[in-house]
């Protein structure tokens, strides 16, 4: 009775690693004769001639692996069979992320640039204003002169900066 047991036993061992010995791939080759490996079958086996495929592996999945590169001289509508592109690898992936942070930084130093010119321009409208403002207020103008001396400016002068003020201010202040 023990041995019959063990029998019973060992049966049910070989049994079971059968199952794992089993071909993983069956198809149908191209004269017709049915093939079983665990290999994947050669490139160019039609997907519909697969008969059966591992686990996990899908024939959908084998097709686009399998399905061979168009040649040089093939028109461009083979060239739109739409085969899946590669996933770029980590060295790619981390030169386009530095590409990026470049750009960004670029980006971000010429904004910064560009609002610095801006605040420097409303500053220059502001003080060409307020001096056209001044002259035109009658109120005495002096200057001083290279060698130290005062002068006050002339009405001919002080039209003169206003004309040239106002250009400035419509050039510029817009």
């Amino acid at each position: 009775m023990n041995q019959r047991i063990t029998r019973l036993a060992l049966a049910t061992a070989l049994i079971a690693c059968t199952s794992l010995a089993q071909a993983q791939w069956m198809w149908v080759n191209e004269k017709g004769v049915k093939q079983l490996s665990d290999q994947p079958p050669p490139p160019g086996t039609p997907a519909n001639k697969i008969l059966k495929a591992p686990r996990g592996a899908g024939v959908a999945d084998l097709r686009n692996e399998m399905a061979p590169a168009p040649a040089e001289g093939d028109d461009a509508a083979a060239a739109d069979t739409k085969a899946p592109k590669p996933k770029p690898t980590l060295a790619e992936r981390n030169a386009d992320f530095n590409k990026r942070q470049k750009e960004n930084a670029e980006k971000t130093a010429k904004a910064e640039e560009e609002a610095k010119r801006e605040a420097e321009r409303k500053k220059y409208c502001t003080e060409a204003k307020a001096n056209i403002g001044l002259l035109e207020s009658g109120a005495r103008i002096s200057d001083t002169a290279p060698n130290g001396e005062r002068t006050f400016l002339s009405d001919q002068d002080r039209a003169r900066k206003i004309k040239e003020q106002r250009e400035s201010v419509n050039s510029t202040c817009k």
